[in-house]
């Protein structure tokens, strides 16, 4: 049974506010805990961890539902995790392919230094100062193991305004980890409730999001002609994703296929029902 200080642990990062990741996070049909970090950043903290029974590695697991997250919503999103062996993060923003880095338990880098200049520019980071801090995070440093160069990164996003809450520390196990959230005053159980009241709340989230935002064009929901587009896409490429998931008994994936699915025919759905002018 692994130690504390070997126990895999798992956060899920969104540049958005809690309001806006909820209804997302649902799709994922995974218990989480949904909390604030800092201004416009969200934190989920899975409370189920499949990583523990053998199904995933927790690495699989969290940059499957980074992903999921990222395709279906207009912010980014970054998995950080930690075994015994590594630590790492994935960095999920759309369509894009995700970007990931990964470092041996003593720290070592094991990844290839670019991702970290795609991983700053993808979330609009200070192409010098932050990119120098991040570049030193490819360099070999005797005195920093993994979990020490997780918190590293996490000192650069406070400048873009992520202010992780008490408790939520890199290298913690998931128990712990979950205690730290359901401690906090604003923190929202995230709970699979069923279809019918997912696409009510979907609905809900994405009309006020349709009327506030410059990007409403472009989500499902909003009836537009690009919108349809993208519905298509997503289903299009949901097919695939969740067989290829299925095939490697991938939780993480088959979760970014069938948010894929779910994003897709929810916006076919709602441009079929929706009153013509």
């Amino acid at each position: 049974m692994p130690t504390e200080d070997t126990a895999p642990g798992a956060l899920l990062l969104c540049r958005a506010d809690p309001d806006s990741v909820a209804p997302a996070a649902h799709l994922l049909r995974a218990r989480m805990l949904l909390t604030g970090a800092g201004d416009d950043w969200s934190v989920l903290v899975p409370e189920g961890a499949p990583w523990l029974r053998g199904d995933d590695p927790v690495d699989e697991v969290l940059t499957g539902w980074a992903t999921a997250l990222a395709v279906g919503a207009p912010w980014p999103v970054l998995a950080l995790w930690w075994d015994a062996d590594r630590a790492g993060l994935a960095l999920a923003s759309g369509f894009r392919r995700p970007v990931g880095y990964t470092w041996l338990a003593d720290g070592t880098p094991d990844g290839e230094d670019e991702a970290l200049h795609t991983f700053a520019g993808r979330l609009g980071l200070d192409p010098v100062l932050d990119v120098q801090d991040l570049e030193r995070l490819t360099r070999a440093d005797a005195e920093a193991d993994a979990h020490a160069r997780v918190r590293a990164l996490l000192a650069v996003l406070t400048r873009a305004g992520l202010v992780l809450p008490a408790g939520l520390a890199p290298g913690l196990p998931a128990d712990r980890l979950g205690r730290a959230a359901r401690a906090r005053a604003d923190v929202r159980r995230i709970e699979w409730p069923g279809w019918r009241e997912t696409v009510r709340t979907e609905l809900d989230a994405v009309e006020s999001v349709v009327e506030n935002s410059p990007l409403g064009p472009w989500l499902p929901w909003s009836g537009t002609p690009r919108a349809h587009a993208l519905a298509l896409a997503q289903v299009t490429a949901g097919l695939p994703v969740t067989a290829w998931g299925l095939r490697r008994r991938s939780t993480g994936w088959i979760a970014a296929g069938a948010l894929l699915l779910a994003h897709g025919l929810l916006g076919l759905a709602y441009d079929l029902g929706r009153p013509r002018d």
